[in-house]
């Protein structure tokens, strides 16, 4: 325990939680919060914070990021003291505290910054270190504590949150003086108050409620009542998405409680779909929140985004478990709990969706979006430092959710399942409710298996970036002689990846599959020694290895003779990953060319997707705008050919999405306008109320002559939370550029971006490359804006802006732009900079591609 007081700093510095968890112990927290319908109206707050205190010299901190106004009384131990609020603390003096149990009252104006207010409902969402921004409290991870709530809300609003709610009548928190006017009287009587039981123990991230106008609906599966809190209005989505809600949750739950032998840890299982949230979802305990869209499909959703729905309800059904029960004790392993949901909702998904194909879900859900950070100037490791919990944010992005993963398949193979799943086991017994680090799992994990474990995380954890694979071959009469497989970093330095991966050898009838023992810089496969000398050999045939493997044009020619999804998958991942690298002569138009015969070819869904994406990122981003207007006509004709060809309606609608994105001419977009107009979708393709909104949007940033497309648009939709998005979208897509300026200027303003998904959405449209001519000068001022962004948004938003700003750009002017501010901002927060680097790589590949630098 520190003897000199500690440095107080904005934020939680490490060094303060470190005393903080030497000297408070058994925190309880009361909380109540009187919620007006206006949403521009203060919260008035009190809380209760109990705790056992060990005596020490220094005062004591309590982390609230809003202004000295928003405290209007603390009491300590029943004693009213001065309030001294300092660099977003209030401090204790050590004098009004005693050795044992205190207590700590503070009425104060809760903060607004995390409360997601809008006209008819709010949130919490407070991950990682943003309860602090609502109420007084230890906002670090490994003080965990109960909490026990209080909320009053206007009498037509429901709320949920962690604790089980106490069904009560309504009860006056404040009794009603006898002098009230009748008005004041009748409006506060126009209240409800909820109150919601202690919970069990949670970090401060992970306590939640929402309140507002939702829908309540409850089924009991498995003995266990689940309640689901929604918005959605559209009746044809709930008749269909219900059902799969309920029971993906069950099915989740059962595989869990299987896996890890611990029966579901917490009181309750609610959740709740909010319009528009930040994320996919929020693993609160006992009271989830999902993005609504996520979990209420149509019935044009394709069979992908049902998978999708399955893995997000598996992802955050494992976080009770992953996170909630074992949290990590500081937020450098926040990876921690991201793998091991990733991890756990793959195999629920495989254990649960007979007819799924694991491994190629598996690829293709990880590898490109960690390719994504991995290949660029900017990568991050899995394990980071962190020295303040206000940087916290900036540590999420795809190496956590995505690589992570990757690694912990490959440690599942070194270890054997069951060894991984015993140690696991032990893992969530040992630490329940409470808090461990990454080294206390591998001290666990490490008698499960003879490999030094410790040696093997410093390159898959600790370290950047990916290997690059090479190989040589010897070949005498027309056998193999010698096959040598080489890995180096792709930096250069010479780093070894230990992992295993398989490789194919194409013969013209039939193909040989080899594992690969890569735990050293070179590898001599002998079992490949007198085998025929092959046609073609395919690395990652499997999708388990991890790097950037090699190719060669005779690959181009011989994708579409695998018979295996899972190995043609790979090929077009290595072929991406080789086009972006400039390797092989693999150029944007070969490959190209290649996925659009793919197209009608490709049995998978989830590679037609992949495939897709890939063509529609090559056609607008690695094609100059010359060589754009020589392939539109092929390619549309092409898309539009083959869509009509495809019997599967999912693939179909796959394929229709690509026109449409890919769409230029002046046919195209008017093909589209009549399909948009007549709300008559092509023959076997289903177009919903989302589909054609979209469609109205493509429309809309291609200015196609027709006036008021979107507010012709705005009428056809039904549900008021989705008119409101489109609404906030329309200045984005306007055909004057100085509309685009006005809304641009306006984000300017912190109370302008609280809607970040709009947000992010409106931006994607306001940059594309249709628009890059006149968007293009709003480049520097939005990079300008990025520290801003990270300090008052969310955790994905800084990442979410960067992608949207910059993830259409092609041209110098744009490079030397972000160069030009990287330069200008020598010492730039190092995190924000990786973020940058990330969002720019596409940018910065386009100009090493299109223009031979």
């Amino acid at each position: 325990m520190p003897t000199q007081p500690i440095a107080l700093v904005e934020g939680v510095s490490e060094e303060l939680a470190r005393y903080r968890r030497e000297v408070l112990s058994h925190i309880a927290y009361q909380l109540e919060f009187t919620i007006p319908e206006n949403q521009t109206s203060a919260i008035a707050a009190r809380e209760r914070i109990a705790f056992i205190w060990k005596k020490h010299p220094a005062p004591l901190a309590l982390d609230f990021k809003e202004q000295r106004d928003h405290i209007q009384r603390v009491s300590v131990n029943q004693k009213e003291v001065p309030i001294v609020f300092e660099k977003e603390h209030i401090l204790i003096a050590p004098t009004s505290l005693k050795a044992g149990m205190n207590t700590v009252d503070i009425t104060f104006t809760a903060g607004n910054l995390s409360l997601n207010r809008n006209d008819e409902y709010l949130y919490t969402l407070l991950v990682p270190d943003r309860a602090r921004t609502v109420f007084p409290c230890f906002d670090q991870p490994d003080l965990k504590a109960t909490f026990e709530l209080s909320l009053i809300v206007p009498r037509d609003w429901r709320a949920v949150s962690n604790g089980h709610r106490e069904e009560r009548e309504n009860w006056a928190v404040y009794p009603l003086p006898e002098a009230l006017p009748d008005s004041l009287r009748n409006e506060v009587l126009n209240f409800h108050t909820y109150h919601f039981k202690a919970t069990d123990l949670l970090p401060t991230y992970l306590f939640s409620f929402v309140a507002g106008k939702f829908e309540r609906v409850t089924r009991t599966l498995n003995s266990r009542e689940m309640s689901l809190y929604h918005r959605e209005t559209d009746t044809s989505k709930i008749q269909l998405s219900l059902g799969p809600i309920f029971e993906t949750h069950a099915e989740a739950l059962a595989f869990m409680e299987d896996y890890t032998q611990v029966k579901y840890p917490f009181q309750k299982f609610d959740f709740a779909a909010i319009p528009d949230f930040q994320y996919g979802g929020m693993e609160h305990a006992g009271a989830i929140q999902y993005k609504a869209a996520s979990l209420f499909l149509d019935e044009g959703a394709t069979r992908n985004q049902k998978l999708g729905r399955t893995k997000l309800l598996s992802h955050e059904t494992a976080h009770m478990w992953f996170g909630d029960l074992v949290t990590m004790r500081w937020f450098n392993d926040v990876w921690m709990k991201e793998v091991f949901a990733n991890f756990m909702a793959d195999k629920i998904v495989k254990a649960t969706q007979p007819n799924s194909n694991f491994e190629l879900e598996f690829l293709l859900s990880h590898y490109p979006a960690a390719y994504g950070v991995d290949r660029t100037e900017g990568p991050n490791a899995i394990g980071q430092p962190l020295e303040n919990l206000n940087q916290a944010g900036t540590m999420y992005g795809p190496i956590i959710y995505h690589k992570a993963p990757i690694m912990m398949r490959q440690l599942e193979r070194l270890m054997g399942p069951d060894a991984l799943r015993d140690g696991l086991r032990e893992y969530l017994k040992k630490y329940a409710y409470g808090n461990a680090t990454w080294p206390d799992l591998i001290a666990i994990l490490d008698p499960y298996t003879p490999t030094d474990l410790a040696d093997w995380n410093r390159v898959w954890v600790n370290e950047t970036g990916r290997p690059e694979f090479e190989y040589r071959i010897k070949n005498e009469d027309d056998t193999i002689k010698e096959l040598v497989i080489t890995q180096e970093s792709e930096d250069g330095t010479e780093r070894v990846w230990p992992q295993f991966f398989e490789i194919v050898l194409g013969y013209p009838d039939h193909v040989v599959e080899l594992t690969v023992p890569m735990s050293t810089a070179s590898v001599t496969l002998s079992e490949a020694v007198g085998l025929p000398t092959p046609d073609y050999i395919l690395f990652n045939s499997s999708g388990q290895g991890y790097g950037l493997f090699p190719v060669d044009s005779t690959l181009l020619n011989k994708v579409g003779d695998l018979s295996s999804p899972l190995m043609r998958a790979s090929a077009y991942v290595s072929l991406y990953e080789n086009m972006l690298n400039k390797n092989s002569g693999i150029t944007p138009a070969l490959l190209a060319d290649l996925l659009v015969k793919m197209l009608g070819k490709e049995s998978e869904e989830l590679s037609l997707d992949l495939i897709s994406d890939q063509l529609s990122t090559i056609y607008w981003q690695f094609f100059t705008p010359a060589r754009r207007a020589e392939w539109s006509e092929y390619l549309e004709g092409q898309v539009w050919g083959t869509m009509r060809q495809i019997s599967d309606i999912n693939k179909k609608k796959v394929v229709f999405k690509l026109y449409q994105n890919v769409a230029l001419s002046q046919q195209a977009k008017q093909r589209l306008y009549e399909i948009w107009q007549s709300q008559q979708a092509p023959d076997g393709v289903t177009l919903t109320e989302d589909d054609y909104t979209s469609l109205a949007l493509a429309l809309a940033v291609r200015d196609y002559p027709v006036e008021d497309i979107l507010e012709q648009q705005l009428t056809r939709i039904k549900n008021p939370d989705r008119q409101k998005r489109l609404r906030f979208m329309m200045p984005a897509l306007a055909t004057e550029v100085t509309v685009r300026d006005t809304f641009f200027a306006s984000l300017k303003e912190e109370k302008n971006r609280d809607r970040e998904a709009w947000i992010a959405a409106a931006l994607g449209y306001l940059h594309h490359p249709l628009r890059a001519a006149t968007s293009q000068r709003y480049l520097r001022e939005s990079l300008d804006l990025l520290e801003e962004i990270q300090s008052t948004g969310d955790i994905f938003f800084p990442s979410a802006w960067l992608n949207a700003t910059l993830g259409s750009y092609q041209s110098p002017q744009a490079e030397r732009i972000v160069r030009d501010f990287l330069e200008q901002h020598p010492h730039y927060n190092p995190r924000l900079k990786a973020k940058l680097l990330q969002a720019a790589d596409n940018l910065f590949r386009a100009e090493r591609i299109l223009f031979y630098k």
